[in-house]
């Protein structure tokens, strides 16, 4: 039996779209059963209506700052449709304590940059201040605190000397597409576990390899 994931978006929706295309391989263990937003000119609805994927608005910019209220009417809409995964793709909207614990292990969220380096705004420009050579992106359970939760799967690109955050920010879109359905699927295959604040997961790949940057000659 297929989980039932619920995708929440803002905007264009990319992650979202790297999830619908994998979800129609016919061995991928969970099916996107409804995409909301909490707006409603989000270019993302399009995107999944077209695809076939049910979409849903429920209208953030009412409730203000009643973040309880908002989270009541989108509860409604998870239970109705028996949602048992929440991906957050782009979701711009913070919330509170209560809603996160009741869905702790069971929603993710993707980050642009390694955790926990980097967490919040400007990911890109932070790595390139800070002179790294590699970043990435990472998959992690939420939590109430912001870009912390337990982290399911991490994938990293180099950074070049001439880097711009545009530049970077596309090259680890790349890894983002990749790596979300991934922990997707370990998620609803249930090969994660939770550890306190650690996440264990069933690796498929060997422990010891290694991506070094930059290469001596």
């Amino acid at each position: 039996m297929k989980r039932r994931v619920a995708i929440l978006i803002s905007g264009r929706g990319s992650n979202m779209a790297a999830l619908i295309r994998a979800a129609t391989q016919s061995d991928f263990p969970a099916e996107i059963a409804v995409v909301i937003s909490n707006r409603a000119d989000a270019a993302g609805l399009q995107k999944a209506a077209e695809s076939g994927i049910a979409v849903e608005v429920i209208e953030s910019k009412p409730f203000g700052k009643d973040r309880a209220g908002f989270e009541a009417k989108l509860q409604t809409a998870l239970d109705a449709r028996g949602i048992e995964i929440i991906c957050l793709a782009g979701f711009m909207r913070l919330f509170t304590a209560e809603f996160v614990q009741h869905w702790y292990g069971r929603m993710l969220n993707i980050h642009p940059s390694l955790l926990p380096s980097f967490p919040g705004l400007d990911p890109h420009g932070q790595a390139l201040r800070a002179g790294v050579k590699l970043s990435g992106a990472t998959v992690h359970f939420v939590i109430p605190e912001t870009d912390a939760g337990p982290i399911v799967m991490q994938g990293a690109v180099v950074v070049r000397d001439n880097d711009t955050p545009d530049t970077l920010s596309q090259r680890i879109l790349g890894v983002e597409h990749r790596i979300y359905p991934e922990a997707l699927k370990l998620l609803a295959r249930d090969q994660v576990r939770l550890e306190g604040d650690l996440c264990r997961t069933a690796a498929t790949t060997q422990a010891d390899q290694m991506m070094i940057w930059p290469v001596v000659s």
